[in-house]
């Protein structure tokens, strides 16, 4: 299905971004994965036979980058997928101001640089898909992750309005939102919740991550790498500027 397609997808040396750039590379797409972690980028993108590029996507040049290079190499840009982001847990009086700036320039300014960047390949092959990992946290909130939660509903707009400018031009934009998967960023979740909340690991995913889930299971990445696919079928042309909860039932109630 993908076959000939060009996927850029970003943070894709681990996680949910590594598991959207396998499943694109398993249906015959072209996969440019990026990172800033060049050891395992590269390990990872031999492994499933993709290309991959390391940039800084906390920069402006990062992100004109790799859109560079993605159209230098293979003269277009079909999908892109923002996924790239860090966490940061504290209460807001001891958030640090730098970590607030980088969190912002990685997980809203890039997705929308990107975006940008990307956006006329997409709209003079009048086909286009635009995917952003997002997060449960784009659509509710949580005590102590403020600068998560506020570029998270960052991208809820941004993903809104991009839909509504794309539609005429057969460029889909939608968000994926997850709640709890089991990557890298969650186990250091689990970590820096305990320590903020003074309880056990095991506590913090049956009583936080958990808590509000009718399904009480992490979700494996490969979930939401197989729906990134499908809504660059023709059985996802349709969709379009939605926000689409992957979370156990936590938005349910």
């Amino acid at each position: 299905m993908l076959k000939n397609k060009v996927c850029i997808v970003t943070g894709s040396a681990s996680g949910i971004g590594l598991a959207v750039a396998e499943a694109f590379s398993k249906d015959g797409g072209n996969v440019v994965m990026a990172d800033i972690n060049e050891k395992k980028l590269k390990t990872e993108s031999e492994r499933i036979g993709a290309d991959y590029f390391k940039t800084d996507l906390s920069t402006r040049e990062g992100c004109k980058k790799l859109v560079d290079y993605t159209i230098d190499k293979f003269s277009k840009v079909d999908i892109l997928v923002n996924n790239a982001g860090i966490q940061h847990v504290s209460p807001i009086e001891e958030f640090p101001e730098d970590k607030w700036d980088f969190m912002m320039s990685l997980m809203l300014t890039a997705p929308f640089l990107l975006t940008k960047y990307a956006w006329s390949y997409m709209k003079k092959q009048k086909w286009g898909r635009v995917i952003n990992i997002n997060s449960i946290h784009g659509l509710r909130a949580s005590e102590f992750k403020v600068a998560y939660v506020s570029a998270k509903h960052g991208i809820s707009g941004l993903t809104k309005t991009a839909a509504l400018e794309g539609g005429p031009y057969g460029i889909t934009v939608n968000s994926i939102c997850p709640a709890y998967v089991k990557t890298p960023l969650v186990e250091n979740q689990i970590d820096d919740q305990a320590k903020t909340h003074g309880i056990s690991k095991e506590e913090v995913v049956e009583e936080i991550m958990l808590k509000k889930a009718v399904i009480k299971k992490l979700m494996d990445p490969s979930d939401i790498g197989e729906l990134a696919k499908f809504l660059c079928t023709d059985a996802g042309a349709h969709i379009t500027g939605s926000m689409i909860p992957v979370d156990g039932g936590w938005t349910a109630g």
